[in-house]
């Protein structure tokens, strides 16, 4: 399973890369948007300089339009680097995008997924990964579990490279069952990897060995000045 941090922000990024075995950094405006008044390729080049050219980074394209579209994505190529992953919302427009990206042997990541059809089209277009939108599809109403799991059986049954990368998360029951479903990778807010060590219980096992090992070998001893 990959796992990917969602977010554009360098002290977290830097964080969450020392602490776990991070996959990649994934991005779109409105993550950007929160850095401010950033200088965007510089900003994206340092993300790149944190996690290093074996790990994914995902860009995604502004433009609605095809031209526009594929103009964004050779700039992001250009300014970035061409191991980029290309984010591509998954409408009509984003599909011919995919299909000349691909063609062009260019890395896509398949993004605003909320429906199954979305998630087959992309497959069929050679997205290298499809993103569907967890907790948003929720509130629509609609199964994320049901989608991920039809998704994942078509990858499998077509023997596609296509991977799924759960995304939009609230929590981790929802990252839990993503996995479960299918999902070969997902990308996890910092707000929400916060959660995995917030279990009080795993504070007090910490708490608990500290506290016996010194009142063995005396306050503030640890293995190394015992």
């Amino acid at each position: 399973m990959e796992f990917m941090i969602d977010t554009a922000n360098l002290q977290e990024i830097e964080r969450w890369n020392n602490a776990l075995a991070l996959s990649g950094v994934t991005s779109n405006p409105s993550i950007l948007k929160k850095e401010g008044k950033i200088d965007l390729y510089a900003h994206l080049k340092q993300i790149r300089k944190i996690i290093g050219m074996e790990k994914s980074l995902h860009v995604q394209v502004v433009a609605k339009d095809f031209d526009g579209m594929m103009k964004d994505a050779e700039a992001i190529l250009e300014n970035v680097d061409s191991n980029v992953f290309v984010k591509v919302p998954v409408n009509e427009v984003g599909l011919a995008v995919i299909k000349e990206l691909k063609r062009r042997n260019i890395n896509v990541t398949a993004t605003a997924i909320y429906t199954q059809i979305q998630g087959l089209l992309a497959i069929a277009a050679g997205a290298d990964y499809i993103a569907p939108y967890y907790n948003r599809m929720e509130n629509l109403n609609i199964s994320p579990n049901a989608v991920i799991s039809s998704l994942a059986e078509e990858i499998a049954r077509g023997n596609a490279k296509t991977k799924i990368l759960g995304a939009s998360y609230k929590n981790i029951t929802q990252i839990n069952d993503s996995i479960d479903c299918g999902s070969h990778a997902v990308t996890v807010g910092s707000d929400v990897v916060e959660q995995f060590f917030a279990h009080p219980s795993i504070t007090k096992a910490v708490d608990d060995f500290t506290s016996d090992f010194e009142e063995i070998h005396g306050a503030g001893k640890t293995m190394s000045n015992v």
